[in-house]
């Protein structure tokens, strides 16, 4: 294979690393849990499945370490006054960006609606799985050491206050339980934006309980379908202390699972003491995450299993949504702040601490970030719709990087004009194996060809180096920041952040990735190539295909990226060859020593 020939082959490679690279390629699951200080007793896993009795915090169980001097007798239980509610009722908290449903039986989160946001049903968006969390417990129940008193409390009817069905942010909304022996409070106080301040206790009339609060039955966008919720949820942590809150995954993806065999299955349980600066969950475009209100609470994350109603396939296949919970071992109320919203940009720097780190444009966030904010002033400034925002974006690109491509085009050109010479040495040394020293002078003969014609044979490959951290990041502005999807282009193209739908009489044809690879394939054939070998054309014609092949599932919008990208290649090189030829010059007569035996 020539030189060129290797180059493009390894490009593709590349790219597709660069595509798959995303899911597939994550970190390895800790073989053991980390360490915890020496003063925080080591949680223990969930007790309790059912929604009535969530996952307990087993810093409550941990016996308390012997000492060698007396404790002092407890004081006196205190009498509680009796307080309870007569029927279960929901209590909705909603203004312009959310509506959270609570029922007081419990107190309990039974709906989480992002207003501004429509599920894959068109619907407004519900981050709150109540299928799941029906069996596994709803966002905000209670887990404390002792099982039973924990399904008690959460099931119990609270009292809620203020009354009334429906409230309108900002707002504070307490909810209280006491049956005389203990008394369990929570209070959720809402603002104009999407984080939440939070508070829960639990006190026996001698002192308050270990508690834990969490989010369980998963996270996000519950109607896309069940593989494709597991490839995005996962579960985040930031250690307290870090420069940029720049959350590590704990959770990979399915595909990162079926690819990092090596690192085990996933844990079903995983605790993460403190101090943290943040933790939670999240999926491609939304987040959930937990903000302590104290160094010493910590985290529990997992999976656990349930099965849906109708539910027909195998038990490895059965759905394991995540959950989170934050906990203490101290005997005090717990104070944690959520932010519960979509994954964009503005309103995520606008948290203390900023949670911007949440979108991660990958190694080259320095070209991908300029990118996103250009392509984002494109679209409210100018057009209003990001497939012509992302069109005018790719044209200015080119249009940027064309003295680069001209450069490219140009050394192509040089090596295609000496082919004739090149092959005659090649074919002066075919007989020799590569590793016959007189290869060497092959070489020899080559680079001095490339001297007397004034040829840099790296000047089709370094445009390309150049081009390549601009390329991935694009590829990381297309497919993470929350303002693409769902947004529309023309036509059939409903949503840049998804595949090409387009499906007339119920049979799926992929129309933008059918284009693109047409419009490829014109402007291979239109530029020049550094390869005689009828052979290596041909290979050569067949990239296109694998790179349709490779789009195929693609988000739309990086396949307009491409096509565009095409388009403008042609319209340049008709214009190079037009008005920019280049001049040939007669090939001398070279007069070379025959290779000696």
């Amino acid at each position: 294979m020539t030189q060129d020939t290797r180059v493009l082959i390894a490009l593709v490679l590349i790219f597709g690393w660069l595509i798959l690279g995303s899911a597939y390629l994550v970190k390895k699951y800790p073989t053991a849990p980390a360490k915890k200080p020496a003063s925080a007793p080591a949680q223990t896993a969930p007790t309790a499945p059912a929604q009535a009795a969530a996952p307990a915090p087993a810093a409550a169980k941990a016996p308390a370490k012997k000492s060698a001097t007396a404790k002092p007798a407890p004081p006196p239980a205190v009498a509680l006054p009796i307080i309870t509610g007569s029927s279960a009722q929901d209590m909705v908290v909603e203004n312009d960006l959310y509506r959270v449903t609570f029922s007081t039986q419990g107190a309990l989160v039974k709906s989480w609606v992002l207003k501004k946001f429509k599920d894959e049903k068109d619907q407004p968006l519900d981050l709150v799985d109540a299928a799941a969390s029906e069996k596994l417990g709803y966002p905000m129940s209670l887990g404390l050491a002792d099982a039973d008193l924990q399904g008690k409390l959460n099931q119990a009817l609270y009292v809620a206050t203020p009354s009334g069905s429906s409230l309108t942010p900002p707002v504070k909304l307490e909810f209280t339980y006491s049956d005389g022996k203990v008394q369990a409070r929570k209070q959720f106080t809402f603002g104009t934006d999407y984080v939440l301040r939070g508070e829960v206790s639990v006190y026996d009339g001698q002192r308050f309980l270990p508690v834990e609060v969490g989010w369980y039955g998963g996270f996000g966008d519950h109607t896309l379908p069940p593989l494709q919720v597991t490839a995005t949820e996962s579960a985040v942590f930031q250690p307290e202390g870090a420069d940029k809150p720049k959350p590590e995954t704990l959770m990979p993806s399915f595909f990162g699972r079926l690819l990092s065999r090596e690192s085990g299955p996933p844990p079903d349980k995983m605790d993460i003491p403190g101090p943290l600066a943040l933790a939670g969950l999240e999926d491609r475009y939304f987040a959930g995450i937990i903000l302590p209100g104290a160094s010493d609470e910590a985290f529990r994350f997992g999976r656990r299993v349930w099965t849906p109603p109708d539910f027909k396939g195998k038990e490895e296949e059965k759905p394991r949504p995540l959950f989170a919970t934050l906990g203490s071992a101290q005997a005090k109320p717990l104070s944690f702040r959520m932010f519960v919203g979509p994954k964009d940009l503005d309103l995520l720097k606008a948290v203390n601490p900023p949670l911007d780190g949440l979108v991660d444009f990958g190694w080259f966030t320095i070209f991908a970030k300029p990118l996103f904010m250009g392509l984002r002033y494109i679209h409210d400034h100018w057009v209003n719709n990001y497939g012509w925002a992302i069109a005018i974006l790719t044209i200015i690109i080119n249009m940027l990087m064309f003295p680069l491509k001209l450069k490219q085009i140009r050394s192509a050109q040089e090596m295609q004009r000496i082919q004739p010479l090149m092959k005659g040495i090649q074919d002066k040394y075919k007989q020799y194996k590569l590793n016959d020293p007189r290869r060497q002078k092959m070489n020899q003969e080559m680079m001095k060809l490339y001297s007397e014609h004034h040829i840099n044979p790296l000047g089709g490959c370094l445009p390309m180096v150049v081009q390549l951290p601009i390329l991935y990041g694009f590829y990381r502005v297309l497919e993470l920041p929350i303002e693409l999807r769902h947004a529309p282009w023309i036509w059939w193209i409903k949503d840049l952040s998804a595949p090409d739908t387009f499906h007339p009489f119920g049979i799926p044809v992929p129309i933008l990735p059918t284009i693109m690879v047409i419009s490829m394939f014109l402007l291979q054939k239109m530029t020049p190539m550094a390869v005689a070998d009828p052979n290596q054309r041909r290979m050569m014609y067949l990239m296109p295909i694998v790179f349709g092949i490779m789009f195929y599932k693609l988000a739309s919008g990086l396949v307009l990226y491409f096509l565009i990208a095409n388009l403008v290649g042609i319209t340049q090189q008709l214009y190079i060859n037009k008005r920019m030829p280049l001049k040939q010059a007669a090939l001398p007569v070279r007069k070379t020593v025959e290779a000696k035996e």
